[in-house]
């Protein structure tokens, strides 16, 4: 959420963020709303005052003055729906406007304007007809997604033998290696109250198409740890010094899919159901901090790829592909040979104070003050999504695959064979 001030401040510059984010909302209308509900609170605070002067006289009360705290009293209550009324259409409001991304992110509706600023390894040249994810899956009995299907529904899916293995050999060399770098290790639940997903910014753009509701009510399904750990620290006040805090969260997460109808309905890359590590910093509400944070999220998902011998690319994100919350964004896309092109793999954002605003979440400076704090976050790991790359990289002309040299003790053996 961004301040009203800050709003009103930068009129111009909002309205053509949430343009360039594809998102319309009525700033005019807003401001208006904010006139309207500080001038109303003004009045209640003078006729509250009125009240009390009233009830406070130590007089016997007149029919005159009984007639007049009535009046009061009506007055008070007729401003006080107003107020109420007007704080619930501009809290909305405030809930639509999305965060303004920095001035070097590049503007655009769609992937076209997206910008490519690093690429490590070369694609592999096969000299023999490469296999898909599909097809490997099949052929070496690891993946089963026609009792997927059967069982879990559409986008249904069986991990086994060894891909099980590898799986979750992934997740613990992941979640060790962040935790070892100092990170706090996490892991956090996935059913969710509807706050969390109102403070992390998910909501209100992704209820439709994203997130799964519960019966139960106030219960959700997080597609990301992100979620329950930027609620973890709702109302937290911390010290300017113990920042910035760093955690590495995982949960096993849950998406709809709803707005991606009929995008990859085959395989693995876009599934209802998985697991995900993700790196979460609170910071200070400083920029410059900001950015070399950023770079350090940055870094550690290229190490994790670099070590898993996979190919990638890094994008900066344009306005029109970055989510409403951020303000600066990475995508770290890795080599998929049967799409023979890049698929995303990492998100790499900045929030600025957007998500902690929406829960609280402040510190106090050494100046005395309190202030919000920054946020920033970056997928570390997406399983089973990684394993497309995996597998298809690092296939075998024999229908093998030889696994990367940093899961050998993880899992116990070196290659992927039917068994």
């Amino acid at each position: 959420m961004l301040s009203i001030d800050y709003i009103r401040q930068n009129k111009e510059k909002v309205i053509e963020a949430a343009k360039n984010k594809k998102r319309e909302v009525d700033i005019d209308h807003l401001l208006e709303l904010d006139d309207k509900r500080r001038s109303l609170i003004s009045e209640v605070q003078t006729i509250r005052t009125k009240r009390n002067e009233l009830s406070d006289r130590n007089e016997k009360p007149t029919k005159e003055k009984i007639e007049e705290g009535k009046n009061v009293k009506n007055q008070l209550k007729k401003i006080e729906d107003e107020l109420k009324r007007i704080e619930e259409e501009y809290n909305d409001i405030m809930l639509h406007v999305p965060n303004v991304p920095l001035d070097e992110v590049p503007v655009g509706k769609d992937e076209s304007s997206n910008v490519e600023i690093k690429k490590w390894g070369e694609p592999r040249v096969f000299d023999f007809e490469p296999k898909s994810h599909i097809e490997l899956g099949e052929s070496l009995n690891i993946v089963d997604f026609h009792k997927g299907s059967d069982v879990s529904g559409f986008r249904g899916y069986f991990l086994k033998n060894q891909l099980a293995l590898i799986h979750m050999a992934l997740l613990w060399y992941v979640f060790r290696k962040l935790t070892l770098k100092g990170y706090m290790p996490i892991i956090a639940p996935s059913i969710v109250k509807e706050f969390t997903l109102f403070g992390s910014g998910h909501f209100p753009w992704a209820r439709k198409d994203d997130v799964y509701s519960l019966n139960d009510p106030d219960s959700y399904l997080a597609g990301t740890a992100e979620v329950p750990t930027m609620a973890y620290h709702k109302d937290k006040v911390y010290e300017e010094k113990n920042l910035p805090l760093k955690f590495v969260a995982m949960s096993d997460c849950f998406r709809r899919e709803a707005g991606a109808y009929g995008k990859d309905t085959k395989g693995l890359y876009r599934v209802h159901e998985f697991w995900k590590i993700e790196q979460v910093i609170l910071a200070k509400n400083n920029l410059d901090e900001a950015r070399v944070l950023h770079e350090e999220l940055q870094q550690n998902c290229e190490e994790i790829l670099q070590e898993l011998e996979l190919p990638y690319r890094v994008v900066l994100m344009c306005t029109g592909e970055m989510g409403e919350p951020q303000v600066f964004k990475y995508d770290t896309e890795t080599w998929m040979p049967s799409r023979n092109s890049y698929g995303e793999t990492m998100s790499n954002s900045i929030m600025g104070d957007f998500q902690c605003r929406r829960l609280n979440i402040r510190y106090k400076t050494r100046e005395g003050g309190k202030t919000f704090c920054y946020s920033l976050n970056n997928t570390a790991l997406a399983s089973p999504r990684i394993l497309i790359a995996l597998l298809e990289n690092h296939q075998q002309k024999d229908g093998s695959i030889l696994l990367p040299k940093v899961l050998h003790d993880v899992v116990g053996f070196d290659t992927i064979v039917r068994i």
